[in-house]
């Protein structure tokens, strides 16, 4: 482990231990020539099986995010590869996991958890448009940094990959079981967009409910299970994004931001009540074109009758 005080390559100083995973561990450094904070991320090599594997990882992680610039996304700053661990320097995020937030506060507001829905939506639709598309395959609460400002930002790229054209299927199978869409496990052809689509849908689940899909049973009931004051039309978005078949998805994150946006019109009650208003006004719609054809039968008598009363005064005129 890095020691409080030293200083990683000539330039960084460790300030403390910010985070702790299980083969890695964040620490909080400062550049003292720029006074600038950054995070470093050590990956010890040692006690780790095939840490070549886990390196080539790192590189990908790595290389995707030196090409993304998104006010959502961390950037890297600098790649250390020493003999006793691997250091990926990169921009410090100050603020709290969404993991950490529900172990201190418990269930999250609809209202936030939709907030913060649009807000991964937008870093996602950045990430699957790029050229060739990056799919994420690891949106979990621990992954998703909230700023004190009330934005987020989409932490760990160790899972991520490249859209690969005529590929069947992903080359390693990965994920977090729960979060992770069935076809991140193989078999279902290669991941895309609407995976993202359906550990979004997950982390939404998590959120407003409390439960962890990653915990058995495994199983996501419909919100309003757990609490029936929970909106039906977001209920409905999630059951949708987490559907086991991705052609049952939505199929863009664009339509997942639009339902996200609407989702106060897609309850029930409100589907109800536009049901209710639209017979409303089919209803008067039928009595108009019913008088409407009432007076025209009328005018069309009136208007016969003053002709046969003019034919009869000329009649008598003659």
């Amino acid at each position: 482990m890095l020691e409080i005080g030293s200083i990683v390559d000539g330039k960084y100083r460790i300030l403390s231990k910010v985070g702790q995973g299980g083969m890695s561990t964040v620490y909080l450094a400062i550049n003292e020539k720029a006074n600038k904070p950054w995070a470093i991320k050590e990956v010890r090599k040692d006690g780790i099986q095939n840490f070549e594997v886990v390196r080539q990882s790192l590189i990908v992680e790595t290389d995707l995010l030196k090409k993304l610039k998104h006010d959502n996304l961390p950037s890297i700053i600098d790649i250390i590869d020493q003999d006793d661990n691997f250091l990926i320097v990169m921009d410090y995020i100050e603020g709290i996991t969404l993991e950490n937030i529900m172990q201190e506060e418990g269930v999250q507001p609809q209202e936030k958890v939709v907030d913060w829905a649009i807000q991964l939506c937008d870093v996602l639709q950045y990430l699957h448009t790029r050229k060739p598309a990056i799919i994420y395959r690891d949106m979990k609460p621990s992954n998703i940094m909230l700023r004190s400002d009330g934005s987020v930002v989409l932490i760990d790229f160790g899972t991520a990959r490249e859209f690969k054209e005529r590929h069947v299927e992903d080359t390693t199978c990965l994920g977090t079981q729960g979060y992770a869409a069935p076809e991140q496990f193989g078999g279902m052809g290669q991941t895309d967009e609407r995976t993202d689509i359906y550990s979004l849908g997950a982390t939404m689940y998590r959120l407003v409910t409390g439960h962890n899909p990653s915990e058995p049973p495994y199983e996501m009931y419909p919100i309003t299970h757990w609490n029936p004051r929970l909106s039906t039309g977001l209920e409905g978005i999630i059951a949708k994004c987490t559907s086991k078949d991705p052609k049952s998805r939505y199929q863009s994150v664009q339509e997942v931001r639009y339902a996200l946006e609407h989702y106060r019109d897609l309850d029930l009650d409100s589907i109800r009540r536009y049901r209710r208003n639209l017979r409303i006004l089919l209803a008067a719609g039928g009595m108009t074109a019913m008088l409407f054809g009432a007076s025209g039968v009328s005018y069309a008598a009136a208007d016969h009758m003053q002709k046969d009363e003019y034919a009869y005064n000329l009649e008598a005129g003659r």
